[in-house]
């Protein structure tokens, strides 16, 4: 891949150019580029040069024209929660900050579609769109920004019911590699209209362009929602109880599986008073008839799967409270070893081989003494792991690592994938061709097509 070398690189320039037409808008301070650099993986914090805050798609535009001209490396930003160094800037560059660009454009109950700007969070669409009776599904756990949540391809809690990001986003304007603005789609449901560029940027990680607007498909606000919880002798037989409810086609919402370790920590955060053994959470939406019916079959599943104490409620602060329990379980993770780090990883495999790959993964846990909480959004297959490591430590370090590199492997055997949802970023390189092969040739291919001077984001995926 034709690429621009760092040495051909002329930040300077860029920068000279920037901080004329942005003035108290770019930014070079130390703190503020270490935390446009933000990483929760055992890779080093590598900030840019510089920091611009965007406010509008122009802008943008102008920042890329620039930025292009002088082989300036690009790395888009929005609310900083990507997890495998997607925002690092290893080859130095400038961070285009969107947080500001953070409105809701327009809203079409009628389609069920609404287009907003990439610096939006989705808590904050969310609280947008309440008295339309519509609301956006997809839900990372972090407040992401939705920006940031396309270009990884993000997923999370719901995914199993309204799925991925992919499957929710009709279609894109993006500012390329030569400073030109496209729109990828109109709003139409359904297109036969030439390549599917929106497919394309959605899990970019800002590889290919900068996006600056989006449309997206919402959902109606379920008439009824039931939240339950359960607990099981082992990882194996709560595996087997998602797969049985997967595999009957109950339309389940969320199916959310913590193993004891992840319980115990969100006991002591979170105020919890749950058995420590492998639990579920569980929610069901619809109408009252219809969470009430989906409630009792999956309590007949639990049963026939050793589980016990399955209860559960359609009160909004029960159920708030267990799902916010499930969203800090990274921050009560943290609380088990204080002084440690914690390396954050994911895997997805087909529902057939998740209490498999769960079992073994916990035997590599045990195996080799990690401090490693499980939780997994199982319904898809997909479950996460927080490696709790003292980062000055060589050998924990080394060992931390090196389950990671196990992790991934395990899952493209059992034809999955190394990466459910934090995308490939700097973490992920290693085993992308071990996952696809020759097709990762292609990927490059186009990302030359596109990006010739690899201006883009360089440094992930590749």
């Amino acid at each position: 891949m034709s690429t621009a070398t760092t040495s051909n690189r002329n930040v300077q320039l860029a920068s000279e150019v920037l901080k004329q037409r942005f003035g108290e808008r770019f930014l070079t301070g130390d703190s503020i580029r270490e935390q446009h650099a933000h990483t929760l993986t055992y890779l080093k914090n590598q900030p840019p040069d510089a920091v611009v805050y965007a406010e509008t798609s122009e802008e943008i535009a102008l920042i890329v024209e620039v930025c292009g001209k002088h082989a300036c490396p690009v790395v888009p930003f929005g609310a900083g929660s990507s997890l495998e160094g997607q925002l690092n800037a290893p080859e130095g560059g400038v961070s285009i900050d969107v947080s500001k660009m953070n409105a809701v454009l327009e809203v079409h109950p009628q389609d069920l579609t609404v287009t907003v700007q990439p610096g939006i969070t989705r808590k904050a669409l969310n609280a947008y769109l309440r008295d339309t009776g519509l609301f956006f599904p997809i839900d990372p756990g972090a407040d992401a920004s939705i920006g940031g949540m396309a270009s990884t391809r993000a997923s999370g809690t719901n995914a199993v019911r309204y799925g991925t990001m992919k499957d929710n986003v009709i279609g894109v304007r993006a500012v390329m590699a030569d400073g030109r603005e496209i729109n990828t789609a109109s709003r139409a449901r359904k297109t036969a209209a030439g390549y599917d560029l929106t497919r394309l940027l959605v899990g970019s990680e800002g590889t290919l362009g900068v996006i600056t607007e989006l449309t997206l498909k919402l959902h109606g606000i379920p008439e009824s929602i039931a939240g339950g919880i359960c607990h099981f002798p082992d990882i194996g037989s709560a595996c087997e109880a998602a797969i049985q409810t997967i595999q009957y086609g109950i339309p389940i919402a969320r199916i959310e599986l913590l193993d004891a370790v992840q319980v115990r920590a969100c006991n002591a955060y979170s105020k919890l008073g749950l058995a420590e053994m492998p639990t579920m959470f569980v929610e069901f939406h619809g109408s009252e008839s219809s969470t009430t019916e989906q409630s009792a079959m999956f309590g007949d599943i639990v049963s026939d799967c050793g589980g016990s104490d399955f209860t559960w409620t359609t009160k909004e602060e029960e159920r708030n409270k267990l799902w916010q329990a499930r969203h800090d379980a990274y921050w009560a993770a943290r609380g088990l070893r204080p002084a440690a780090d914690a390396i954050v990883t994911d895997a997805c495999v087909p529902i057939s081989r998740l209490a498999e790959c769960v079992e073994e993964t916990c035997r590599d846990i045990a195996e080799h003494n990690l401090v490693a909480p499980i939780v997994g959004h199982v319904g898809d297959g997909n479950f996460h792991t927080s490696v709790l490591v003292d980062m000055n430590n060589d050998a924990e370090l080394s060992e931390a690592k090196k389950f990671a590199e196990r992790l991934s492997l395990r899952a493209i055997s059992m034809g999955g994938t190394c990466t459910g949802e934090h995308g490939i970023g700097q973490g992920k390189k290693a085993y992308l061709r071990n996952e696809l092969g020759d097709t990762v040739d292609f990927m490059a291919m186009i990302k030359t097509a596109l990006d010739p001077d690899n201006i883009m984001n360089p440094g992930k995926i590749f």
